[in-house]
């Protein structure tokens, strides 16, 4: 037997399309947060320097730049196409 989705079931009050882009937005976004305390950490602890810790975090960025990189891409088209 399937599992059937029910269309008009909610979660917490919201559809599935908000909750899942609710979670996608802000659920990243915390986990990006508490990524950063735990690079902040990892440095601290490991007594990776000025150069290494610079490292650490510039890696973070990157991902995180990818991640605003696509709400504004997402932006972009539903607005200039």
């Amino acid at each position: 037997m399937q599992w059937q989705w029910n269309k008009g079931c909610t979660v917490f009050g919201m559809t599935e399309e908000q909750f899942s882009e609710f979670f996608s937005t802000y659920g990243v976004g915390a986990l990006i947060l508490f990524m950063v305390f735990i690079i902040g950490n990892l440095a601290w602890q490991s007594k990776a320097g000025k150069f290494g810790t610079f490292v650490l975090f510039l890696g973070l960025a990157v991902g995180f730049l990818g991640f605003i990189a696509k709400y504004v891409i997402q932006w972009y088209l539903e607005n200039h196409m």
